[in-house]
């Protein structure tokens, strides 16, 4: 992880946005990706962080989630990457077991876009 990543979550930890249990759970999962060998950085990974912060707090303050209106071509541009598919199904479940956040079925799909490209820059 850069300084510049490091930097967001900090932002996001001190500026009370965020609840802890959060950056932690965020944090945990950039870590786990970088150990695996993705390049985890604010240019790589900023989007995916922030996105999954603000996705994780707003289930956890009670807001709806609602269902977006490109589910279906989301849906579509994933079936060439189903690893992203399984890692973000993979992170949604332990969002639930240690935080006690379901995310739905289009946060997990937004989340496998993050990945996907996330994973893409490994490999290309």
């Amino acid at each position: 992880m850069d300084d510049q990543l490091a930097l967001r979550l900090q932002l996001f930890r001190e500026g009370g946005q965020v609840r802890p249990d959060v950056v932690d759970f965020v944090t945990a999962e950039l870590s786990a990706l970088a150990a695996e060998g993705a390049d985890v950085t604010e240019e790589t990974a900023g989007m995916l962080t922030s996105h999954l912060m603000m996705a994780l707090t707003r289930l956890l303050d009670g807001e709806p989630i609602e269902k977006f209106q490109t589910d279906e071509q989301i849906t579509a541009e994933l079936a060439d990457h189903p690893a992203a598919v399984e890692r973000a199904r993979r992170v949604a479940a332990r969002a639930e077991a240690e935080l006690g956040a379901t995310l739905p079925r289009s946060e997990t799909n937004f989340l496998a876009l993050h990945l996907a490209v996330l994973a893409q820059r490994i490999s290309g």
